[in-house]
């Protein structure tokens, strides 16, 4: 298999990769940029070249997403090496220098491999975009190789060795301090296991769990959010009765803890404002034992479909979907409808680092004010969606303070009507907003999450 040779390890078995291979991971890591997320693109060109299920996948998956995971060192490696920002270059040259040196930098090649590196994916880029292209990348191969990357700061040679960008590991370490920051760089490159929220609708979590010991597993039934269950991969879900008859629904212990936080009643009205594809819909209807009703708002196509189907699986009956702007909502239903109200932002999903490879670099820092604006811009339609006495969870996937403690001190300023309710766990308390709650991936073993619950004061 595939083996990374970090700085300083002990050299590992050659690498033997075929020129088809070759090109498969090229095109592979070109999809990749086109449409999200990449294990999707991935399975895509895998199953289009006959990969899945041979010798090759397991070998060819782990290298593709060492290149997601490495991006922007990568790309970091290519503007020295040729002088010019990566993302001018042409798709399939950008793809084909970061699979390059990926695997030369990396990996220990074996000498035909190396030589099918050069001479394969030359021949592929001049056939699928012009001759002096694959020229250009051939040429660049050998300047590659004799290529050594040298960090320039602290920063830089931990984005090196944690595979993060340098802004990141800055405004950790400010956050954290350096050795608990270098404990979640650590965590945020490390697999979590499976976790799935059992369905109370249609099953027990100890037939759940008695189920997927029958197939073999070791499932672990979480100890702060006793309805998620979680074992080791990989598994099946497609073939899988338990996620065939909505039994089960595949969802982090983090994300599941947001809805019995929010504890919602049977009979109440609730706004779920960034519902698709469902997760926590389902389970906020759940807790409601499919009575009352839930208005569910998302505006992607593709989400709204699967949780659809995810409704249906799961049978729940008491949603109403909204293929709208939830900015819109309290115009669409009215202002002070809403017992209780979820609003789990977009944001920048720093938290879920260890789940999508790509992600990582993607996040820029100086789009960070724009995401603000509109976490906001959604705060405040939920306020208006509530009634007195009603509450609201804010919730996000980020780890940073802006997109988190910062907005909930911003919106009550602007709202004295909102108190924050304490929350007492089941992760540790933010160190930066008395009464709010952190999930850390270090601390905890799930992905890095947010909450905060406010209440609108009863009028008097």
């Amino acid at each position: 298999m595939a083996t990374v040779v970090e700085q300083g390890e002990v050299k590992r078995p050659k690498l033997r990769l075929s020129g088809h291979e070759l090109k498969v991971l090229v095109e592979a890591v070109k999809a990749a940029e086109e449409f999200k997320p990449s294990q999707h693109a991935k399975r895509v060109v895998f199953a289009k070249h006959g990969v899945i299920g041979t010798d090759s996948d397991r070998v060819l998956t782990a290298i593709f997403y060492d290149v997601m995971k490495r991006m922007g060192i990568l790309d970091k490696m290519i503007r020295e090496i040729i002088g010019v920002h990566p993302l001018i270059l042409d798709p399939w040259l950008r793809a084909a220098l970061r699979v390059a040196i990926d695997l030369l930098k990396f990996y220990r090649l074996s000498s035909g491999t190396r030589r099918r590196l050069q001479w394969s994916v030359a021949e592929m880029l001049s056939s699928k975009t012009h001759p002096f292209v694959g020229m250009y990348y051939w040429q660049l191969v050998p300047e590659i190789e004799k290529f050594e990357y040298k960090p320039k700061s602290v920063e830089e040679e931990l984005e090196f060795k944690y595979m993060l960008p340098a802004w990141f590991i800055k405004r950790m370490r400010d956050l954290l301090g350096p050795d608990e920051a270098e404990r979640l760089f650590k965590a945020l490159n490390t697999r979590l296991p499976l976790s799935v929220r059992v369905n109370t609708l249609k099953a027990t979590v100890e037939e759940v769990v008695e189920h997927l010991r029958r197939e073999g597993k070791n499932p672990i039934v979480s100890e702060r959010v006793p309805v998620v269950v979680k074992f080791e991969g990989p598994y099946n879900f497609d073939r899988s009765r338990l996620y065939r008859e909505g039994k089960i629904i595949i969802q982090e212990e983090a994300a599941a803890a947001a809805s019995i936080m929010l504890d919602p009643k049977p009979g109440e009205t609730v706004v779920d404002m960034c519902a698709a594809p469902g997760g926590k819909t389902t389970h906020l209807a759940e807790l409601m034992k499919n009575q009352g009703r839930i208005y569910a708002f998302d505006i992607d196509d593709a989400r709204i479909k699967r949780m659809k189907m995810l409704l249906k699986r799961m049978g729940i009956k008491i949603v109403t979907i909204y293929k709208e702007d939830a900015g819109k909502a309290p115009d669409i239903l009215g202002e002070e409808v809403a017992d209780k109200v979820l609003l789990d932002a977009p944001c920048t999903s720093t938290g879920t680092i260890m789940k999508n490879p790509e992600l990582r670099w993607r996040v820029r820092e100086d789009g960070l004010e724009e995401i603000v604006r509109e976490q906001r811009r959604l705060l405040e339609a939920a306020v208006r969606l509530l009634k007195p006495g009603g509450r609201l969870l804010y919730t996000t996937c980020s780890l940073l303070p802006e997109e988190n403690e910062e907005n909930v001190r911003w919106l009550l300023k602007r709202h004295p009507e909102l108190r924050v309710v304490e929350l007492r766990g089941p992760y540790d308390p933010s160190p930066w907003l008395k009464g709010a709650m952190r999930a850390w991936p270090h601390r905890h073993g799930t992905i890095g999450f947010f909450y905060a619950l406010l209440e609108k004061v009863e009028k008097k």
